[in-house]
């Protein structure tokens, strides 16, 4: 089993596929439901841009407004007011292009959504000649909805946990994962690669948010404000594209999230990688696994430098933030007999130590999550690992919480 597949996969969707949120039995119960919503929903969600053009064979939304800052968008539209009337839009889940452009909302109406316009612009329309422009900035289908992704299933768990299926423009598919947490606040599961088709570009991966906002607003789901890539693939194979979308997501005037609420997670693959996904305004996570060197070979086969090369590459690319950005996640899949012991804890926490003595300012936390089967597996394999004894797992946090460690263990809802 490729362990790195499996941390970001049981960082978030561990927690559905054990309250049996997408069972059969859910999903058959839900389908009927959800597929008279989606025609409905459809003339709001994915407008009846369903025929995707393809001009020149390039991949679909190599660029788009939704990956723009204002002042680039001032640029293409000619005006700075246009660009943040655009961004009013986006920033709730409303595409401008329907907004302004169409003679109807679906589920959403005019009135509604002029009230959650910024007051100082409530008033103020996006002209034909302004669409136009906005529109070909898309390369494929014109806009966000219908072009560079439209809603294709939705399906909602026991504890209301939200799953998305998006289809892009050349018709591959992403899921996404918005999990209400306590109080007014949802964290959003975001893809960054299609399987292991293709990396995605900064315009999907900011659709996925934009169909959440959308989501939110309309189901009375708590709004997002945290953020965590997830899915096949480690994110340093499209830290460029990651980089842009997370700039956007930070940004006061677009999505308005915090820093410190996007996280991004990477198992290391080098020490210079770091550096890399250091340049995204978010909290690195290293899928550490274990600190043996012997031991992490095992659990991520991938690794091709010692664990003291990795955190030196780690202390180097964090020394190079602002003090206020230095925050990092330690993360551990515990498993039962293989990194779970006492021995492993004392390890992890005089590993982590280093890293808070020789990074001023730094903030080490660490996450630790349960093994969790998350799919079908050979009887041999369903074997190798398995989930730690609650009490082994309560031990091994307890440990590094005596020695000042902030930890946590993932439970499921």
């Amino acid at each position: 089993m490729n362990l790195q597949l499996l941390l970001l996969a049981s960082i978030t969707l561990f927690k559905i596929t054990e309250s049996g949120a997408f069972s059969s039995q859910s999903v058959s119960s839900f389908i009927n439901q959800e597929q008279r919503r989606l025609s409905h929903l459809s003339s709001t969600l994915s407008p009846d841009d369903t025929e995707i053009r393809s001009e020149d064979g390039e991949n679909p939304a190599k660029r788009g407004a939704i990956s723009m800052q204002i002042d680039e968008l001032d640029k293409y539209l000619g005006g700075e007011g246009r660009a943040q009337i655009v961004w009013d839009c986006y920033s709730i889940g409303i595409d401008p292009a329907d907004y302004f452009g169409s003679i109807h909302l679906g589920y959403d109406d005019y009135e509604t959504i002029m009230q959650l316009m910024p007051s100082m612009r409530r008033t103020q329309k996006l002209d034909s000649e302004t669409l136009e422009k906005l529109a070909a900035l898309y390369p494929q289908g014109g806009k966000v909805e219908g072009g560079v992704a439209r809603l294709s299933y939705l399906s909602k768990s026991s504890d209301s946990a939200t799953k998305i299926l998006l289809t892009l423009a050349d018709g591959l598919q992403i899921e996404t994962v918005i999990i209400p947490g306590k109080g007014q606040r949802s964290t959003l599961c975001v893809s960054s690669q299609v399987e292991k088709i293709r990396p995605l570009t900064s315009s999907e991966i900011l659709a996925q948010l934009f169909f959440a906002k959308k989501l939110c607003r309309l189901e009375g789901i708590p709004d997002i404000t945290d953020i965590v890539f997830m899915g096949m693939g480690d994110s340093v194979d499209n830290i460029e594209n990651i980089i842009k979308a997370t700039k956007i997501m930070t940004t006061r005037d677009l999505f308005q999230l915090s820093a410190s609420r996007v996280t991004v997670s990477t198992v290391g693959p080098s020490p210079e990688s770091f550096k890399a996904v250091a340049e995204a305004p978010c909290v690195i996570a290293w899928s550490v696994q274990a600190t043996n060197d012997d031991l992490r070979k095992q659990l991520v086969p991938t690794t091709k430098y010692s664990i003291e090369e990795l955190r030196e590459g780690l202390i180097e690319a964090m020394l190079e933030r602002p003090i206020n950005g230095r925050t990092v996640l330690l993360e551990l899949t515990l498993m039962k007999g293989v990194n779970d012991s006492l021995n492993e804890a004392e390890e992890l926490a005089s590993f982590a130590e280093v890293i808070s003595e020789r990074v001023t300012g730094c903030k080490v936390s660490i996450n630790l999550i349960p093994y969790n089967d998350v799919g079908p597996r050979g009887e041999m394999e369903q074997n190798k690992y398995q989930r730690p004894d609650h009490k082994d797992a309560v031990a091994f946090q307890e440990y590094l919480q005596d020695h000042g460690l902030f930890s946590h263990v993932r439970t499921t809802q």
